[in-house]
């Protein structure tokens, strides 16, 4: 469990780091910048999901 909630934080780090990508990007490439604020709009949602995903999980097996 302790591996799977170091994951759920590797998905913000990973959204960070493509907006940061995208900011960077911006002036040069707007196309690529664009790409990077999609990865980081889908690493947010695969962190809210993949969190309330394992907190079903958690409380079936407690029941």
């Amino acid at each position: 469990m302790k591996i799977q909630k170091i994951f759920h934080y590797a998905y913000i780090i990973f959204a960070v780091l493509f907006v940061y990508d995208a900011i960077t990007k911006w002036t040069e490439n707007r196309d690529g910048a664009y790409m990077s604020l999609v990865f980081a709009a889908l690493a947010t949602f695969m962190f809210f999901f993949r969190k309330r995903f394992s907190k079903k999980f958690e409380d079936r097996n407690n029941q």
